[in-house]
C-alpha cells in the first residue's frame, strides 16, 4: 500500500523573498527553480502566462534551488540574481537569465547587467567574492527542508503541487482557487 505524503514549505513566505503580486493576494505560487535548467526554462513562459491571467489574484515567489551536480552555470547565474535584486533589478535579470538560459557564462551575466542598466563592477565584485551565496544557499535550503528534489517544483499556498505543470493542469488548479 502505498501512501501519499503532502510536503509544505518549510520557510513560509517573507521579507527576505523576492515576491512579484501583492501580499495579501488569494493564491501564492512558489516556484524553486534553476536558471540552467530546461524544464525551468520552459516553466517560465507557462508562469508568466499564469501571472497575465491572475493578476492580483497571485503573489508569485522565485526561490533558487540551483542544481550544481548538473548545471555548471546554475549557481553563478543564481548569485547573479541575486546581486541585480540588490540594485533593485531581480525580475528583469531573472528574465533575461531564462530567457538566454543557454547563455549564462560571466561574461554574458555581465552583458545582462550592463543591458539592465546596473553597475557592471559591482556585479562582477559581488560575484568574484560570492557575496550572495548565502542567500542562494537560504534558498535552496529551505526548498531540501521542503522536500524539493528536482526543479521546477511548485508551492501552491504553501503545498507542494504535485501535478504536470507542463500539461496545462497548474494553470487549471490555480484558476479554480482564483473562483
Amino acid at each position: 500500500m502505498s501512501t501519499s505524503r503532502v510536503s509544505h514549505l518549510a520557510l513560509p513566505v517573507g521579507a527576505r523573498d523576492h515576491v512579484r503580486g501583492p501580499d495579501n493576494a488569494a493564491i501564492t505560487l512558489v516556484e524553486y527553480g534553476d536558471y540552467e535548467c530546461p524544464h525551468c526554462g520552459r516553466a517560465y513562459p507557462t508562469v508568466k502566462a499564469i501571472q497575465d491571467q491572475l493578476g492580483d489574484k497571485l503573489r508569485f515567489v522565485f526561490r533558487n534551488f540551483p542544481l550544481t551536480q548538473l548545471h555548471a552555470h546554475a549557481e553563478l547565474a543564481a548569485e547573479t540574481a541575486e546581486a541585480a535584486a540588490a540594485q533593485g533589478k531581480f525580475w528583469e535579470m531573472h528574465g533575461a537569465l531564462f530567457e538566454h538560459q543557454r547563455a549564462l557564462e560571466l561574461d554574458h551575466l555581465v552583458g545582462y547587467a550592463t543591458k539592465l542598466g546596473l553597475d557592471t563592477k559591482r556585479i562582477v565584485q559581488d560575484l568574484e567574492r560570492h557575496t550572495y551565496r548565502a542567500r542562494v544557499e537560504e534558498d535552496f535550503v529551505s526548498g531540501a527542508r521542503s522536500g524539493v528534489h528536482g526543479t521546477p517544483t511548485f508551492f501552491i499556498n504553501g503545498v507542494r503541487f504535485d501535478g504536470d505543470w507542463n500539461s496545462g493542469e497548474l494553470a487549471a488548479v490555480l484558476t479554480k482557487l482564483r473562483a
